[in-house]
């Protein structure tokens, strides 16, 4: 008499959640979800602003 080896036990589905969305936080909740730098440099400041400026700016 052969027996099937038993299968490996499997981890359980993640349970639906019911959470309001909302009130959760999102990164674009805080200052660096809006890529602010937190350094303060003036100098970096304009180089970042003159490389990031678009052509129409000029």
């Amino acid at each position: 008499m052969s027996t099937a080896p038993e299968p490996e036990p499997r981890a359980p589905k993640p349970a639906l959640v019911f959470d309001d969305p909302l009130d959760q936080q999102t990164s674009d909740d805080t200052d660096r979800g809006w890529g602010e730098r937190s350094d303060g440099d003036s100098a970096a400041d304009l180089k970042r602003f003159l490389d990031e400026k678009p052509p129409h700016h000029l």
